[in-house]
C-alpha cells in the first residue's frame, strides 16, 4: 500500500501536483475520488470545470460523505482523493461530531492498507491560519487539523505545496 499525502494553502496547486503525480504513477488507470457538493452555480462551474480538465479515461466516483464505501469499489489500483479538507466538512455539516470523523479517517486508512495499491490524498493546511471567530469554524479546523495529523503519519510520501512548488516533507 502507498498513501501520499499533498497539502497545502489555497489555490497554492495541490491539486494539480497530485494529478500530475498519479498520472506519473499510474498512467490511465486512475479513480478520481471527489467529496466536493454544490451548494450554488459558482461551485456548479467548478466541479463541471474540474471534470472536463480530467483526463477522459480516469474513472471518477463522486461521494461527499461516504469514502470509505467509496475506495472499496475503486475500479483501479490508483486513486485520488481530493479532498480530504471538503469531506471532513461535509462530514461535520452532516451532524458527525470529531470522534466519528476521526473513526471514518482511521476507517478509511484501514481500508487502504488492506486494499493496497495507490492512494493520493489531497488536504488543505490549516494550521498556518489565525484562530477562528465562531465554534463552528474552530471545530473544523481542529479536526481537519487532526485528520491530516493521522493521514500524513500513515503516508509513505508527503508534500507541501506553496505558490505550485512542491515540498517533500517525507
Amino acid at each position: 500500500m502507498t498513501l501520499i499525502f499533498v497539502t497545502g494553502g489555497v489555490r497554492s496547486g495541490k491539486s494539480r501536483f497530485a494529478e500530475r503525480l498519479v498520472q506519473e504513477r499510474a498512467g490511465s488507470s486512475v479513480t478520481y475520488l471527489a467529496t466536493a457538493q454544490a451548494f450554488d452555480t459558482e461551485m456548479e462551474d467548478r466541479i463541471a470545470r474540474h471534470r472536463t480538465d480530467r483526463p477522459a479515461e480516469w474513472h471518477t466516483i463522486e461521494e461527499p460523505l461516504d469514502v470509505l464505501s467509496a475506495l472499496q469499489v475503486a475500479p483501479t489500483p490508483a486513486i485520488l482523493l481530493d479532498c480530504l479538507s471538503l469531506w471532513v466538512s461535509n462530514l461535520l455539516l452532516s451532524g458527525l461530531d470529531e470522534a466519528a470523523i476521526l473513526a471514518r479517517a482511521e476507517a478509511v486508512l484501514h481500508a487502504q492498507a488492506l486494499r493496497g495499491g495507490l492512494l493520493i490524498a489531497v488536504t488543505n493546511e490549516v494550521g498556518s491560519g489565525i484562530v477562528p471567530d465562531n465554534a463552528l469554524a474552530r471545530s473544523y479546523r481542529d479536526i481537519l487539523g487532526r485528520v491530516n495529523q493521522r493521514f500524513a503519519a500513515a503516508s509513505a510520501e508527503a508534500y507541501l505545496l506553496a505558490s505550485g512548488l512542491p515540498l517533500r516533507l517525507k
